[in-house]
Parts: structure tokens; sequence; C-alpha cells
């Protein structure tokens, strides 16, 4: 997952030493936050001098069209729109360079998307925007997943409340980028933020319950289910298994891709006489929804071999849903 480093979070220094320490730091981005102000772009042309990391640029304003000349004559790598604020039309000109994201707030729902099918991405704004230091909301969590449903081919960026444990939760959900500002520059240095940001073993404030797929979108069959049936949901279900539960939705086990060939190995490629809990993996590891993203990390650690997917359960033993890492790899590129 990209970093991109919110510039004016920075209260203590000018411009130029800001932009020297990112770039001295590697940071992926520079994230430039323009609430209405044309001289924005006197900034950006400043950067343009000092270093060549890319731009970020969100542009909160009534009237989007009066920017539309200043975007061609700056090019930036990265332009967003923010919805809500915005009174004409955000149809941007095909002549604009650079990528196109349009940014909502955590109440805007998902599906106003559809109304702009040629841009790239979406920036949820996980708190307040222009108000740095916030709180990331964890719903959404949820609103990012089920944006990646709808909108498989378009990028995920997010701004506010990034901090080490929240990177860490994004980077497994494949968030293309994150934006960070106070936690960035409130920090002892911008390397040992970046530490923060990019490490694998943080400090909990969220449980498994905030960021885990629900059991309404997780994969499963019944343990009376044939193995046709099971075959259907690990396809449909797109994620490589199934859950196996029974009526009270106990956790029976899980029946994945590898389980099935395995089977098939074993009797001689027929599965004619076999039941889903004959093939299923009937002891699978599982995580509570209470347990910490500490010691989630703490238990796929503890296992040599690698771990793709956690069923999660309640404290009565029952599904509640899953936690993959199907994403990880997408949201490190």
């Amino acid at each position: 997952m990209k970093i991109s480093a919110s510039i004016y979070s920075d209260k203590k220094r000018n411009l130029q030493t800001t932009i020297s320490d990112l770039s001295a730091h590697h940071v992926d981005l520079l994230h430039v936050d323009c609430n209405d102000n044309l001289n924005v772009f006197n900034d950006i042309q400043k950067i343009r001098q000092l270093t060549t990391i890319p731009i970020d640029l969100h542009i909160i304003t009534q009237n989007p069209e009066k920017y539309f000349d200043l975007l061609r004559q700056n090019p930036v790598e990265f332009v967003t729109f923010q919805l809500e604020d915005a009174l004409t039309s955000l149809k941007l000109p095909s002549d604009i360079p650079g990528k196109k994201g349009l940014s909502i707030i955590t109440p805007t729902a998902i599906q106003r998307f559809d109304e702009f099918s040629e841009y790239d991405f979406i920036l949820f704004m996980a708190t307040v925007p222009g108000q740095s230091g916030g709180v990331f909301d964890p719903i959404n969590f949820q609103k990012i997943r089920h944006f990646q449903q709808k909108y498989p081919e378009k990028s995920v960026h997010v701004d506010g409340g990034v901090n080490g444990e929240v990177s860490f939760i994004l980077r497994n959900m494949g968030v293309h980028a994150s934006v960070s500002g106070s936690f960035l520059f409130n920090a002892p240095s911008v390397g040992h933020a970046l530490m923060e940001l990019t490490k694998r073993d943080v400090t909990s404030h969220f449980a498994v319950k905030d960021f885990m797929i629900p059991l309404s979108e997780t994969p499963r069959v019944s343990e009376s289910a044939n193995v046709m049936t099971t075959l259907h949901s690990i396809e449909e279900g797109k994620l490589g298994f199934t859950l196996v539960l029974n009526n009270e939705n106990s956790l029976k086990g899980i029946c994945s891709n590898a389980d099935v060939r395995k089977a098939l190995i074993k009797s001689n490629g027929s599965l004619t006489n076999h039941s889903t809990v004959q093939i299923m993996n009937s002891n699978p590891i599982s995580i509570l929804e209470t347990q910490t993203v500490n010691e989630l990390v703490a238990l796929v650690k503890s296992f040599s071999f690698p771990i793709s997917y956690l069923p999660v359960l309640n404290s009565d033993g029952k599904a509640v849903g899953i936690v993959t890492f199907v994403n990880l790899i997408k949201g490190e590129i």
C-alpha cells in the first residue's frame, strides 16, 4: 500500500523543508489538500522543482470547473474531487491528465460512484474532511469491502485516522493508498512514522469483528451438503473455500480447493460416493471475533505454514464471519 503524505499537516516547517524530508524517506505520494484555494497550485509548482514524487491532489470546491485549466497547466498524477461539496458537474474533461478519483465522506453511499464510471479510484474520507488528527470510523472497513465487491476494477484510497494499526488492516484489505498527516508529522520523525505505518506488529484498538467479512457475505454450506453443492459454493464465493456449518451455524469445518484436490487424488478422481464432511478439513484454525489485531498477527505467526483465511467465531463457537489474507499482496503493490 502506498503512503500519501499530507504535506499541509506539517505545521512546524516550511514547504521546502517538509518536501526534502519526505523525499529523503522515499514517501510514495505527496497529498495536497486544496480547500477551494487556487494558490495551492503555486505550491504544486514549487513541489515540482523540489522532487519527482507523484502528487496526490484533493480538491474540495463547489465549482470544479474553475480548476480544469489549472489542472491542464499543472498536471498531477492523482486528482480527487469531493463529491458532497460540488454544486456543479464533476464530469472531468478527457484532456485533464492523471488518474481521477471521487472522494466521499462516511455517510455517503458507495452507490454514488455509479455516476462516475470513468473515474479510476475512490477516496474514502474516514474522518471529517479537512480536520487533521481525527479517529478512523470503523464502518469504513465495511464500506471499503462493499466497494471492492461492486467495483473490483477500481482502486481504493483512504484518508483520515490512518495509524499503524489501521494501516495494517487496510493493507490486508488490498487498499491501494492511504493518506497520513498528523500521524506522520507528530511522530519523533517521518522515518519513525513510516515504519509504524508499514510494520507487521501493531498496537491494537480494533477487534477482529470490526473488519472481518460477516457471515452474510461468507461462502458457506450445510454439513449435509453434497460435494457438487460445496463446489458451487467455493466457485461462487471466489475465495477458494467454503465454511461448513450445522443448522445452528456452529463451525464443522472448511472445504477448500486444496481439500477437493486431495480427495480427488485419494479417490482416484471420483467423488461420487463422498459427502462434504468426508473431504473437508474438520479441524480448521479459527479466531474469536473479540480478539485484537495483535492476537490475529500472533496467531498467524505461530504456524509454520501460510494461512490464507480464518473463520471467525463468537463466544458460543458459532461462525460469525471470516478474515482472509488474499488481498494482502494487492495492497502491497
